[in-house]
């Protein structure tokens, strides 16, 4: 279960001069931690290539009374290409979840890069089939993933992505990002807690243990893992 996605980013698998022909395209635009980048049901069609960070795409379920968060973006990757190929609203918020900086290229001008490329065609579509397999993936961890196992793989991959031991999100974003209840993450942090994998603070969760932590994401029990300092 990954927000991750195993795909090559965008711009890295093209070849250098569609590369260097994307990254002259549009502006620059510096984005803080949480600010919204893109917004579910908006009408623009603006692509956003990432430069530098990660941000959280998630959408709104329940009439909007909580949000599922689907996936991270990263640095090359491509956001809010639905909305220029197909101009519909759109289908997804995207914030960043810490600094993020982007380079922001009209639909009209990226239409008229991919047509011009039939690789970077031949990419977005290898793209976007990829984030359908993705979904389905995250469809079937939920059906077969207790919350403890879903909350301490996300836990490991979001430390992996952040480069430190330490998570800033908040319960209920923990919670969605796993889709499970606020109710039930806390239950499973406290379980972590017990174990010393996991302290938890004001809007973050430091991991204590990252082993026991992978092997709680694997379904194993780490109560019974071997004592290190024995033959």
């Amino acid at each position: 279960m990954s927000l991750l996605g195993g795909a090559v980013p965008f711009a890295q698998a093209l070849g250098e001069p569609d590369r260097e022909r994307l990254y002259g395209l549009g502006v620059v635009r510096e984005f803080e931690p949480q600010q919204q980048l893109l917004a579910q049901g908006d009408r623009s069609t603006h692509v956003l290539v990432v430069l530098r960070g990660w941000s959280v795409v998630s959408v709104a379920v329940d009439r909007g009374a909580t949000r599922l968060i689907l996936a991270l973006r990263g640095p090359g990757e491509l956001l809010g290409e639905l909305a220029a190929l197909d101009l519909r609203p759109r289908s997804a918020t995207v914030h960043a979840l810490g600094p993020v900086r982007v380079r922001v290229i009209q639909a009209e001008a990226f239409r008229r890069f991919l047509a011009g490329s039939p690789q970077a065609t031949q990419h977005v579509l290898t793209q976007l089939t990829g984030r359908l397999r993705d979904a389905d993936v995250e469809r079937s961890a939920l059906a077969s993933l207790t919350v403890l196992q879903r909350l301490a793989g996300r836990l490991a991959e979001l430390s992996a992505v952040a480069g430190q031991p330490v998570v800033r999100l908040a319960q209920d974003e923990l919670a969605a990002s796993v889709g499970a209840t606020r109710e039930a993450v806390a239950k499973a942090l406290r379980l972590l807690r017990e174990q010393r994998v996991v302290r938890t603070g004001n809007r973050q969760v430091e991991i204590l243990d990252a082993e026991l932590l992978a092997l709680l994401a694997q379904g194993q029990d780490g109560r019974r893992r071997p004592d290190r300092g024995r033959m």
